[in-house]
């Protein structure tokens, strides 16, 4: 006998928690971020006031908390060094090419974190319908392409605007260039950069918030995570905005607003790994 499905809660395309009667009685719970965060499915036995949980099996922990390390440890160090390098431009302590530096190499340290978040979402236990509540762990991948899946399209978002900082990153290097040029290949993508944070945050709520608009979910240490990241990622979009250069006078709208901007935007993502470290299964 297969289980029967009850409900299932999403927004739009996206479903993010199913409830069904499993075979022996009781309810199972599956939801999209503990399953792939944790490795679990909230179990209620007939009757009982709370329910427990199933798990996957050790081979699939194993995989959930290297990534899970490996994602979180990343965006600790990336947020420090893009802080630092923050606090350099800010405080007059070093040079534009060591600025560049320091902010390439935290650049870096995102790129590895949004991969490994993605293999997170690639490689996590998989609810099968029909299976009865259980887990099952998919062969290792590089890659899979899952845009109905809002945790894959949320973490894919989040790698290519790493990607996009990178391209902001390389290009401030560059000496000698106009104005024109500085806005087209620097704040150009530092702000496309900033809008794909935004939506895979955005993404990341809709992922523990089951509908499309924010709610507050206090006790949630994955919300908490996301909503952390969240508002590093505004803090960063409006330290892009400041850091428009304007061609009638050569200078940035604010430079204060930009770096302290980038500082606490920063500080936040590190936050947000080091609370990462302990979503763990």
């Amino acid at each position: 006998m297969s289980p029967t499905e009850q409900r299932a809660e999403g927004a739009g395309p996206f479903t993010t928690r199913l409830t069904w009667q499993p075979p022996e009685g009781g309810t199972a719970v599956w939801e999209s971020r503990p399953a792939r965060r944790r490795g679990v499915i909230a179990v209620r036995p007939p009757g009982a006031p709370a329910g427990g949980h199933t798990r996957a099996d050790a081979a699939a922990l194993r995989r959930l908390r290297r990534l899970n390390a490996l994602a979180a440890t990343a965006f600790i160090i990336g947020g420090a060094l893009f802080a630092t390098g923050a606090g350099v431009a800010q405080f007059g302590s070093g040079d534009a090419l060591t600025c560049a530096s320091i902010y390439f190499a935290g650049g870096l340290f995102f790129n590895t974190g949004g991969f490994a978040s993605l293999l997170q979402v690639v490689n996590s236990p998989r609810h099968v319908p029909g299976g009865e509540g259980r887990l099952v762990t998919p062969a290792w991948r590089w890659w899979s392409y899952e845009p109905t899946r809002v945790d894959w399209l949320s973490a894919f978002v989040l790698f290519v605007g790493t990607l996009v900082f990178g391209v902001n990153l390389l290009d401030s290097f560059l000496q000698g260039l106009t104005v024109q040029q500085v806005n087209r290949l620097i704040w150009t993508p530092d702000v496309i950069g900033c809008i794909l944070f935004l939506v895979s945050g955005h993404l990341g709520f809709v992922e523990i918030c089951h509908r499309p608009w924010i709610c507050l979910r206090s006790r949630s240490l994955g919300w908490w995570i996301v909503a952390v990241n969240q508002f590093g990622s505004v803090l960063f979009m409006i330290s892009a905005l400041a850091a428009y250069t304007r061609p009638a006078t050569g200078s940035l709208i604010s430079t204060g607003v930009a770096n302290w901007g980038t500082l606490l935007g920063a500080a936040c993502f590190s936050l947000g790994g080091l609370l990462q470290l302990y979503e763990r299964p």
